[in-house]
């Protein structure tokens, strides 16, 4: 087995941790270190210190399970770095930088420097990885940016229960990993699939304004609550809108009807569990009363499907769904191109 190595991108350098380093490292660990790792700052003593240093060395010897390094910059002891193998190819990062060292890019830098060490193949001195995650509570920002700074893609939210996390407030964690495969983000693919991978999104949902000859509105009851509105669902990763209202139409009640302009964008603040949302509602057209009899109600989603007046429009639907459709026909009527509401418009 070989030493471990030092490893610097000439402006932080990773070494293995020294004996005259724990005076260091126990100075510098603060409140919100504590915080963020769950361990009340007096419990991080000189002696404690000083066997985590034994416990990282027998490690490395051993079977390089764990391995630590201590960042250096600026000739001084600055922080920690660590990946830990939780899998066959696979190893968990963590950072610690000391009181008084951050804000200056030190943690981004030192953790770029162990993702590549840590994915380089074992016969060129690397550990071998296929991937390196972390997992960083939602509210940990500065984390969060470290992560994504140094190459970490967002993969998702991971739910815990109370109490079976480093502290015992958390309930979940962001996922962020790099695969050996992945393009470097010195490249233009590499860099977008980064951004991608956490920049927000919204859900967009598609629905058609479908009217008979005297005005009335097609509006559906659907399975799953109790008030009535448009047909159409939401809009599937990768899809047009405009095709996926199309779509649902005909899987939820076999309906052809292809969706014309463009009439009204609405956006839905949260509501009852729901993150906000953008609603596409697309001109149905005219049709004779009588389509409602070649409907095909999807059991799974549609419990009835109607046309319906204005005055029963509000009766049946949510308010912000009556506000929509209101909306949508007063925008029709004006001839106007696509408009823009919130929760229905008020």
């Amino acid at each position: 087995m070989t030493d471990q190595p030092t490893l610097t991108d000439g402006v932080v350098t990773l070494r293995p941790f020294r004996d005259d380093d724990v005076d260091a490292a126990v100075a510098g660990h603060d409140e919100e270190i504590a915080h963020w790792f769950g361990r009340p700052v007096d419990e991080v003593t000189t002696e404690r210190m000083r066997q985590a240093i034994a416990g990282w060395r027998e490690s490395y010897a051993d079977d390089r399970s764990r391995v630590a390094f201590a960042i250096e910059a600026e000739g001084a002891i600055v922080g920690s770095v660590e990946v830990a193998r939780r899998g066959p190819g696979v190893g968990e990062l963590s950072w610690v930088l000391y009181r008084g060292r951050r804000g200056r890019g030190l943690a981004t830098r030192a953790v770029r420097v162990l993702i590549d060490y840590a994915l380089t193949d074992v016969g060129q001195g690397g550990l071998g990885y296929s991937r390196v995650e972390a997992k960083v509570e939602p509210e940990n920002t500065t984390s969060l940016r470290v992560a994504t700074r140094s190459g970490l893609r967002r993969e998702g939210v991971r739910r815990i229960e109370p109490g079976t996390g480093d502290r015992a407030e958390t309930t979940s964690y962001v996922v962020l990993a790099r695969l050996v495969s992945d393009p470097p983000t010195s490249e233009p693919e590499g860099f977008r699939a980064l951004l991608n991978s956490f920049l927000p999104r919204k859900r967009a949902i598609g629905q058609l304004l479908i009217r008979d000859h005297d005005g009335r509105v097609l509006i559906c009851r659907l399975t799953y609550k109790n008030d009535w509105d448009l047909p159409g669902g939401v809009v599937e990763v990768g899809e047009s809108p405009q095709l996926a209202v199309g779509r649902e139409v005909q899987e939820e009640l076999a309906l052809e009807i292809d969706a014309g302009p463009l009439l009204l964008t609405d956006w839905l603040p949260p509501w009852s569990g729901w993150d906000d949302a953008v609603c596409l509602v697309f001109d149905g057209g005219e049709h004779d009363a009588d389509l409602t009899e070649r409907i095909v109600k999807q059991a799974r989603e549609i419990r009835a499907a109607e046309f319906a007046t204005v005055e029963q429009v509000r009766e049946r639907c949510a308010d912000f769904t009556a506000r929509r459709i209101e909306s949508a026909l007063a925008n029709l009527a004006a001839g106007g191109g696509p408009a823009y509401v919130e929760s229905g418009g008020r």
